[in-house]
């Protein structure tokens, strides 16, 4: 299965925010290869063989609101 950049929208307001994305996701440890995170535009792109359902699971471990858009 190949790595596929996954985009979602998470209710971030800070840099905790977004440390908090940053933590639960390297948790997954080498099943995600990157993350990258817009705190301005309240999106995460994560670069992961997992599938979004997944991917979501983990981010609601934030307590955000979360919202996938899709991936390419």
């Amino acid at each position: 299965m190949s790595n596929k950049v996954h985009e979602f929208t998470v209710e971030m307001t800070c840099e905790g925010c977004s440390g908090a994305v940053s933590r639960v996701l390297g948790k997954l440890g080498d099943k995600v290869s990157k993350v990258d995170i817009d705190l301005e535009n309240k999106k995460v792109l994560v670069t992961s063989e997992l599938n979004p359902d997944e991917l979501k699971q983990t981010l609601l471990k934030t307590g955000k609101e979360v919202n996938y858009v899709g991936s390419n």
